[in-house]
């Protein structure tokens, strides 16, 4: 399992706009094979920054099923008109705890 960590800041005034349009495009991410979760955040201190949190199967899954396929222009489509800039994604995997933790 990988987490899909996306750091989208949204253009100021734009953020409940964006949120209604997440809300749209969310079946679309949630549905693609290979998706396991899909969460969404809002900065408390920094209410423009946004942080998507997407459990996948493996990279692979995230890009062979969703990042190169129309899937992902639907998507786009949806919340990209709100992006102040490009986001921010990284894919992460997790750390076993050590001995005695």
């Amino acid at each position: 399992m990988v987490l899909e960590v996306a750091l989208i800041d949204v253009v100021p005034g734009q953020e409940d706009a964006f949120e209604g349009s997440y809300r749209l495009g969310h079946p679309i991410l949630a549905g693609t094979p290979g998706c396991r979760s899909v969460r969404m955040t809002r900065g408390a201190e920094s209410p423009s920054r946004f942080v998507l949190l997407v459990e996948w199967d493996s990279v692979e899954a995230h890009i062979e099923n969703f990042r190169n396929t129309e899937r992902f222009e639907r998507w786009r489509g949806h919340i990209g008109p709100h992006f102040a800039n490009p986001p921010l994604v990284e894919h992460f995997t997790d750390v076993a705890p050590g001995a005695g933790s």
